[in-house]
């Protein structure tokens, strides 16, 4: 606020000009601002006498207020008074000639741009208001709508939904289904480490039989050296019999050659030849003997060879026969484990199988289980937040309805009324002109008077 105060002649006349500036909260949030001038004169006296004396005084005021919150008033005050009486000399009279000069009372230039302000102000108010308005009755329809989904809601039987134990129970067969699973997982892996084990141990003869075959064969290589080796030394000795026997043929021939000259001889010569050496030579007796020895050498030679190949190539027979039945047997076992090892290996491998898709069926079983859970909880949960939000707004609702209130602004001689709701709305507004005056003893006077500004009234 700004106050400026002027004091002439030692206080006998003051103008006071003071400018307030006012906010007002109207409902709707909506400031206001109010300006006030006022302009006051103290009053004036004097007094003279004549001859017994005379005295009189005079006092007045000058009051001027204009109020921009809707009211323009001024008032103008005077009175006066005298009296008569004596007894004092009449002394001279002085005059101030400042208390003379004409009073300022111009009017404020920045009250029409605060009026101006001021109906910008009220026309904004009455859009707000009227929105306002709008959204009561939007509200109001709303409000309607939500009592009638109540007493609808409230009409219906509301019956306890099983769905929560049907899902438990399909839980629960799910759950036993699981539990059943893994007991058969925990049994087949029992299994598959037993068949694990047997295959190992199968696996360990299988090694071991290829060891013995390996030995047996080198074996087997090293006899058939020997066998080749008697083989070669009986044909040696059959070559050398066949050399001595062509030999033992080749002396017969020469010595009967022989034999057939001396006889030829013998008979071409007569000559008779008495020896007294008592000696009588037989070469046929000789060369029967050396035959006879020589084929005996030969024929022991030759049945000691054949002998001794004999009992070798029995021997190797009889050897080559048990290693190759043992062979033959170590094949046959070596077959039959290939056999068992390739049926447990396709046996393992289909359990294998059946074990993954067994886990991919409690797998999915799982998923689909938890999905169907999640879903039947959060349409709970919608239902639920739903049902809560309708309870919430019907509350409000109720507690709208119930509740009214209103704003005013007045200034001067004019109102705007508030308004009411609850189910109904109503705005009203108007202007009014009024003047007044009031009159004061006390040596001075006060008149008031208010103008508002013209608005037009409406009603929603």
């Amino acid at each position: 606020s700004e106050t400026r105060a002027v004091l002439y002649s030692g206080g006998t006349t003051s103008i006071r000009r003071s400018f307030t500036s006012q906010s007002m909260i109207a409902p709707g949030s909506t400031r206001m601002s109010s300006g006030s001038v006022r302009r006051s004169g103290a009053g004036f006296g004097g007094g003279m006498g004549m001859g017994g004396g005379m005295g009189g005084g005079s006092g007045g005021g000058f009051s001027y207020s204009s109020s921009s919150a809707g009211g323009y008033g001024g008032g103008l005050g005077a009175g006066f008074g005298g009296g008569m009486g004596g007894g004092y000399p009449i002394t001279a009279v002085t005059t101030n000639q400042s208390l003379l000069a004409p009073l300022n009372l111009e009017i404020d230039p920045n009250i029409q741009v605060v009026r101006t302000h001021e109906k910008e102000q009220i026309k904004t108010l009455n859009n707000r208001f009227a929105s306002f308005i709008d959204k009561v009755r939007f509200l109001e329809q709303q409000n309607k709508m939500l009592e009638t989904k109540w007493s609808l809601l409230q009409d219906q039987t509301t019956t306890r939904s099983n769905i929560d134990a049907m899902f438990e129970a399909y839980i629960s067969n799910l759950r036993r289904q699981l539990d059943g699973l893994g007991n058969e997982k925990m049994k087949l892996e029992g299994e598959l480490k037993n068949m694990q084990g047997l295959v190992e141990d199968f696996k360990n003869k299988y090694e071991d039989e290829i060891n013995k075959r390996a030995s047996v064969e080198n074996e087997f290589v090293l006899l058939k050296k020997d066998v080749d080796g008697a083989y070669m030394n009986k044909v040696e000795l059959e070559a050398k019999v066949d050399a001595l026997q062509d030999e033992i043929n080749f002396l017969r021939a020469v010595y009967e050659a022989e034999l057939h000259e001396l006889q030829g001889q013998i008979k071409d010569t007569s000559v008779v030849v008495e020896m007294d050496n008592s000696r009588n030579l037989d070469m046929d007796s000789i060369v029967a003997e050396v035959r006879a020895q020589y084929e005996d050498i030969a024929n022991r030679s030759r049945a000691e060879a054949e002998t001794w190949y004999k009992q070798k190539y029995e021997e190797m027979q009889s050897s080559a026969g048990q290693y190759g039945e043992d062979l033959r047997s170590t094949k046959a076992e070596i077959a039959e484990i290939n056999r068992m090892i390739s049926r447990l290996q396709n046996e393992i491998e289909s359990v294998k199988g059946q074990r993954a898709n067994l886990e991919a069926q409690i797998a999915e079983a799982e998923e689909r289980g938890e999905m169907a859970v999640k879903d039947a909880k959060l349409r709970i949960k919608d239902l639920e937040d739903a049902l809560q939000r309708a309870k919430q707004d019907m509350a409000r609702q109720v507690l709208k309805a119930g509740y009214s209130g209103g704003f005013g602004y007045g200034g001067g001689s004019g109102s705007y009324g508030g308004g009411s709701f609850g189910g109904s709305s109503s705005f009203g507004g108007g202007s009014s002109f009024g003047g007044g005056s009031s009159f004061g003893s006390g040596g001075g006077a006060t008149i008031t008077k208010s103008v508002t500004s013209t608005s037009s009234s409406r009603r929603f």
